[in-house]
């Protein structure tokens, strides 16, 4: 009976550090699995480069090029639908992974955050009313103290304040926008020049009254978000983003979404 007993002490406590051993093996496999998921927010609004298709499925160039790097990375993902203003507290609060959604890549916003290498080169363009009479540059909208629509919070918008004449009419979608200047609300609109080309080339309407100022009046280039501290995330992110860059990929998407002249796919260096 006491041998019994010592024995079956014994194979309790095997029995038991196996348990626990194996829980933690699964936690950490768990652990794994879950980090190697990554959550990516997209503000649907900006077509032809993320928006939703009549089936309320994420689509467009940046949505087909952030799979595509993602999964070329080997990584899972989940696409999440998140509206501008929530993008860059989401990403420095670790709420999200990764963040593609046009984003210039400026070096104030890299004391926040950090990005891939460029995947797109665009900049700025603007459409103005033809009713509102000879004008070829802001500068002139300025001096007829025109009023001009842009989104909040953008490189557009903040461009726009370099031309103190200008009345700025801001909006919470660049599509809200120009929408308003079809109706006679603004004088003119600026936007990310793939979204003004967009607009323009779909709405007859708008072909007809209004036309562009010049052609892209800045250069900026597009990144994808990252958190500062995930460096070997942004590392295996640039080689995936690198190898459909020099693959021709990224420029197949280019063409497939017709993102126009007014932008460019960089060769990463």
């Amino acid at each position: 009976m006491y041998g019994l007993s010592v024995l079956s002490k014994y194979l309790f406590k095997v029995l038991f550090f196996i348990f626990i051993f194996g829980f933690l093996g699964c936690g950490q496999d768990s652990q794994e699995a879950k980090n190697s998921r990554l959550v990516i927010a997209i503000d649907a609004t900006f077509v032809p480069m993320s928006f939703l298709n009549e089936d309320r499925e994420l689509d467009g160039f940046e949505v087909d090029l952030i799979k595509e790097v993602v999964q070329n990375a080997g990584f899972d993902y989940e696409l999440v639908n998140v509206e501008w203003g929530g993008l860059f507290g989401g990403i420095i609060t670790a709420k999200f992974d990764l963040v593609i959604s046009s984003i210039t890549i400026l070096e104030e916003r890299k004391n926040r955050m950090a990005f891939s290498i460029p995947y797109l080169q665009s900049g700025v363009a603007v459409l103005a009313r033809k009713d509102i009479g000879d004008v070829d540059t802001l500068d002139q909208l300025a001096a007829k103290k025109a009023t001009v629509g842009a989104q909040i919070n953008t490189t557009s918008y903040y461009f726009l304040q370099k031309y103190p004449g200008i009345k700025i009419k801001t909006y919470e979608k660049f599509g809200h926008a120009v929408i308003d200047m079809a109706n006679n609300g603004n004088d003119g609109v600026v936007g990310d020049s793939v979204q003004v080309n967009y607009y323009f080339n779909k709405n007859k309407e708008l072909s007809r009254n209004a036309r562009f100022l010049g052609s892209r009046m800045t250069s900026e280039f597009y990144g994808v978000v990252l958190r500062k501290e995930n460096l070997e995330l942004k590392r295996k992110i640039d080689a995936s983003l690198t190898e459909l860059l020099r693959n021709g990929r990224v420029q197949k998407l280019h063409e497939k979404w017709n993102l126009g002249k007014f932008s460019i796919v960089p060769l990463p260096e």
